[in-house]
């Protein structure tokens, strides 16, 4: 019945699929959840606001084949990101630069700060937080202290449940000091939302008469993996599968669980115009959660409410979704393991966050599944 079975309706599920059904393949589409879309998904809500569900999601990338291919399956609405921290009780622009500096520093200092900056770095430079700690000069050492502490160490703390020295470095890079004046969260050529939303652009990429989809289904239901090959319904399954859920549930956790970070999402709809300044707010120092959303920013809606949400980060427990994967060597050498076990087995493809045991931006996301698509 089917050729190629693919375990998952996220993004990069959905591009795998839409990618062999175009070639003429019968795939089925196996998601555990009731709805398409994995993280991505979003939906209004009672008062008409467009909400991500699973925390916000912007896109921006600097390729023009991502933006090429998606722009198939939705109209775009230019967005630029904006972010900002409480610190010391004043909202400051963040990634960290030349208008933080002004916002916190007294005039004359901050045009020191950014002059050395300037003599060190070229300007535009991303410069990771702790690269900047070792400066051998006094004044930037002060300036990366003051953002180590006031910006960085108790988010990340929260975040992740570790100091930043003991995170991976790929972690850490996310979230630099910024040599320049440039305000927007990120700094990719493109930069927009789905008019539509998310949900809506990958439902009309799986809106194809080969994909045959089954939501609410764990896949092992259907699914199962003897001996290295693997049976569908029952029956031997000679195509492919294309995995892009957990890799050690795949694999029964033979060689122990990897870690994740998960959150605890926490909407409010307030009966007010506007609740903050920009689309999100960081809490580094203050409260339990770590950042605000408010979704009006992201998706103009003409309504007297708005609605927010707070994120609880957590350690993630089997009942949790797992979210951010924890990047340590331990971790490391445990997925090393299943990635050389899934190897071995010829008929099996692993792409996307959890399958990969990665953080993928969406653009990354889909640039990994069509140059995956190529290889298979």
């Amino acid at each position: 019945m089917f050729d190629i079975v693919v375990v998952g309706a996220g993004l990069s599920g959905a591009v795998m699929a839409r990618e062999f059904a175009e070639q003429g393949k019968k795939v089925l589409l196996i998601e555990k959840r009731s709805h398409i879309g994995g993280n991505c998904y979003d939906e209004k809500n009672a008062y008409g606001i467009l909400v991500h569900r699973y925390g916000p999601h912007l896109f921006h990338t600097d390729s023009k084949e991502v933006v090429e291919y998606l722009s198939r399956f939705c109209e775009w609405e230019p967005y630029q990101h904006r972010v900002l921290a409480s610190i010391d009780g004043m909202a400051v622009p963040l990634p960290f630069s030349f208008a933080s500096i002004r916002k916190l520093f007294p005039e004359t200092l901050a045009r020191k700060l950014e002059e050395k900056l300037l003599a060190r770095f070229s300007y535009g430079q991303k410069v990771p937080i702790l690269q900047l700690r070792q400066s051998d000069d006094s004044q930037l050492r002060f300036l990366a202290d003051f953002i180590y502490e006031k910006v960085f160490l108790h988010y990340t703390l929260k975040q992740w449940g570790i100091t930043p020295e003991e995170i991976d470095p790929e972690v850490t890079a996310r979230v630099p000091v910024l040599v320049g004046e440039d305000t927007r969260y990120f700094t990719d050529r493109y930069q927009m939302v789905p008019k539509e939303g998310y949900t809506k652009m990958i439902a009309n990429m799986l809106h194809h008469s080969n994909i045959a989809l089954m939501l609410q289904t764990d896949a092992k239901e259907v699914l199962q993996l003897v001996d290295g090959a693997f049976r569908l319904f029952g029956k031997d399954f000679g195509g492919l599968v294309i995995y892009t859920g957990a890799i050690d549930a795949l694999f029964d956790y033979r060689y122990g669980r990897l870690a994740y970070r998960s959150l605890d999402l926490v909407f409010e709809t307030l009966h007010e115009e506007r609740y903050q300044e920009a689309a999100t707010v960081n809490y580094p120092n203050d409260y339990d959660f770590t950042r605000i959303t408010e979704f009006k920013h992201i998706h103009k809606t003409d309504s007297p409410f708005t609605t927010i949400l707070k994120e609880f980060p957590k350690e993630c427990r089997e009942s949790d979704e797992p979210f951010y994967p924890f990047f340590d060597e331990a971790n490391r050498k445990i997925y090393e393991k299943y990635a050389a076990l899934a190897e071995s087995i010829d008929s099996l493809v692993l792409v996307g966050r959890l399958a990969e045991y990665r953080y993928y931006d969406m653009d990354d996301a889909v640039a990994r599944a069509l140059e995956l698509f190529e290889k298979v």
